[in-house]
């Protein structure tokens, strides 16, 4: 290759990933990496007392208490009760421009932790009826830390900053407890999107990918979740006198093998994947009464609107068709769960030079779709939102055979910690250069 075309091409890959900074935000950029490495400590004290202390969905009181606390000591906005448990602070910089918004969500899960951390949970709650251990087994505690990160770095750099940052910490993103409304969806029926409204929201979660990695994709990027509950209605008999009946657990088990073949024989799944599980029946008493009837339930994910509709009405269609055609009959009822986690994909194309300047483009890689579901997704049905994966796995250990999340023992290294917050903050800084008219942000 020419050395002369080799110096362009290298001229323009580090003008993509440098991009996002300009002579007028540099040294603001500067001043952002000391605050962030002079808060490093606090920030890990911080994700500590937070997992050692997880609360379940919608009860995450002492969790709120906490983050207001923090959040009013930097002289932020603050305001609490948000969706019941809900914390959001606002950050007014000390020039004209626009709003942007950082999410971290607040609960944790009723499983026991296993290892042997010298901060982990011993906390115990009630969930379901039933008396469960309580673990941050899906990493919130480190989401929370990294926000306060982020504004405990921003806040001594206010006047530098064009426009408002809103840090929304929301509870119940788990699922708010059967007969709650909880979760995205009433922070924003309760006006989290709106006074001042932001026009794109930022969140991560963190992964089973390698410390030092990030992982982010446009468009489709985590599943819909929708639950199904079905009942079959059957007669009750003798289980030596079938035929004096109508058997329900044989017309359940019809029905589940009916279900699984809506996705392998039914749904166009090259483009994008989806899937139909049974994974509860509950029905009868004892092995000689055929029962009245049965009780299944499952989930479905999808990756598309359409796909998720269709998909939806041939599961009714399925269910009841078997149902009759044994005598019995079958209702169906699904519950809309969280959308499709989609990233607007010019979002994402304007920010991907962040993540590759803050973590170096080679440890910024693609993700795969993934199949389980984040209710961040309500927020980027109202505005353009990106959502990405950071990475939490030691150095050393095969992240392939890592525990994921919701295991007991996941495990995440709080060297991470430190590149969550740059990153959160960095967006945050370099979408506000975009479009305060101050700095314009070039396209890659």
């Amino acid at each position: 290759m020419p050395a002369l075309l080799l110096a362009i091409l290298l001229a323009l890959h580090t003008s993509a990933l440098y991009a996002q900074t300009t002579p007028r935000t540099e040294p603001l950029h500067a001043a952002l990496e000391q605050q962030i490495a002079a808060g490093q400590k606090r920030v890990v004290e911080l994700r500590r007392i937070l997992h050692q202390h997880p609360e379940l969905s919608n009860r995450e009181t002492q969790t709120a208490k906490l983050l207001a606390e923090q959040l009013r000591q930097l002289g932020l906005e603050v305001k609490t009760g948000v969706a019941h448990t809900g914390v959001v602070a606002l950050l007014r910089g000390g020039k004209p421009g626009p709003v942007v918004a950082l999410r971290a969500d607040m609960d944790g899960l009723p499983v026991t932790e296993g290892g042997n951390l010298p901060f982990k949970s011993n906390a115990r709650a009630e969930h379901s009826g039933q008396s469960v251990g309580v673990m941050h087994a899906c990493g919130h505690d480190n989401h929370m830390a990294i926000l306060l990160g982020v504004a405990q770095a921003l806040t001594p750099l206010r006047a530098q900053i064009a426009g408002t940052i809103k840090f929304i910490f929301q509870p119940a993103e788990e699922g708010a407890p059967a007969g709650e409304e909880g979760g995205a969806s009433l922070m924003i029926k309760q006006g989290v999107l709106k006074d001042p409204a932001p026009a794109a929201i930022f969140g991560l979660h963190v992964w089973p990918l390698p410390v030092g990695t990030l992982a982010y994709r446009p468009g489709p990027t985590m599943a819909s979740s929708d639950r199904l509950t079905l009942t079959v209605q059957g007669k009750q008999t003798h289980g030596a006198l079938p035929w004096d009946g109508v058997d329900p657990i044989v017309v359940s088990s019809q029905i589940v093998l009916g279900l699984q073949t809506i996705v392998s024989r039914q749904t166009n799944i090259s483009r994008l994947p989806a899937v139909v599980t049974i994974g509860s029946i509950h029905g009868g008493t004892r092995g000689n009464i055929i029962p009245d009837s049965v009780r299944l339930e499952g989930t479905m994910r999808t990756f598309d609107e359409v796909v998720r509709r269709d998909i939806q009405r041939r599961i009714r269609a399925t269910a009841e068709s078997i149902a009759q055609s044994a005598g019995a009959s079958a209702t169906v009822k699904i519950d809309d769960g969280n959308p499709v986690t989609h990233n607007d994909p010019a979002l994402t194309q304007q920010m991907l030079p962040t993540l590759q300047r803050i973590a170096g483009a080679g440890n910024v890689q693609l993700a795969e779709l993934s199949m389980p579901a984040e209710d961040f997704s309500h927020y980027q049905k109202q505005i353009p939102g990106f959502f990405f994966f950071l990475g939490i796995v030691p150095r050393g250990v095969d992240a392939a055979t890592a525990p994921r999340n919701h295991s007991p023992e996941f495990f995440a290294d709080e060297s991470a910690l430190p590149l969550g917050v740059r990153v959160l903050a960095g967006l945050a800084l370099d979408w506000l250069a975009a479009h305060s008219g101050n700095d314009r942000v070039s396209k890659p």
